[in-house]
């Protein structure tokens, strides 16, 4: 008989702690949080990621604008001008630093026939590594492009293209990128912007070793 009282006891104990908990609503508020806390810090994550992103386009393209810029007010380029003005362009990126700005400088000349000629006048370059030399996609003498508004004969173009492999603040694993799924889009996006520009203070800019002062 006191089994049976002592058993009666203990459900109607665990009835009515049972019941308590139930109608708690003790700690609903760090359950919500820990359901709710790893997407908000995904979105902020996603959202800083993406305007770093953002901000880092605008500058390559600013770069090759202030590249073009440069030597368009120039009359005469040497290898040693060129290549501190490419520096001058690398620089605005800072303080992004993850990865380098690659640069191609191409002197375009268009010649007045008829049916004009487009041809490379001179080309240099800086890889992402750091590296000047001319441009070997760029040869001179070697037949090129333009937009078809811009090919007007008799007329001296340069042409400035920047491009940047694009490394995120948090960067991806091997692994990680295979569970991760859409937020490994965010890795290694590639920028790219290009500029054309005529000379500003004579009909073509020479490329030479040594200019006149």
């Amino acid at each position: 008989m006191s089994n049976f009282n002592g058993i009666c006891a203990f459900m109607r104990s665990f009835g009515a702690t049972a019941k308590r908990l139930a109608c708690s609503r003790q700690g609903v508020a760090a359950v919500e949080f820990a359901f709710v806390a790893p997407v908000l810090l995904a979105l902020y994550f996603v959202t800083l990621e993406v305007s770093h992103a953002i901000e880092t386009n605008k500058k390559v393209g600013r770069a090759a604008s202030m590249i073009a810029d440069l030597i368009t007010q120039q009359a005469c380029v040497t290898s040693t001008s060129l290549d501190a003005i490419m520096q001058i362009g690398k620089a605005t990126l800072q303080p992004y630093n993850r990865s380098n700005l690659a640069i191609h400088v191409t002197g375009i000349q268009i010649s007045d026939d008829t049916t004009p000629n487009v041809t490379v006048a001179w080309s240099r370059m800086m890889a992402d590594t750091g590296a000047t030399a001319p441009d070997p996609g760029e040869k001179v003498g070697d037949p090129t492009t333009v937009p078809d508004e811009l090919k007007i004969g008799g007329t001296f173009l340069v042409r400035v293209q920047s491009t940047l492999d694009y490394r995120p603040i948090i960067a991806w694993s091997a692994d990680a990128k295979q569970t991760l799924g859409l937020m490994a889009a965010f890795d290694n996006i590639n920028m790219a912007e290009q500029y054309y520009l005529r000379p500003r203070r004579s009909n073509t800019i020479t490329y030479s070793d040594t200019c006149a002062s």
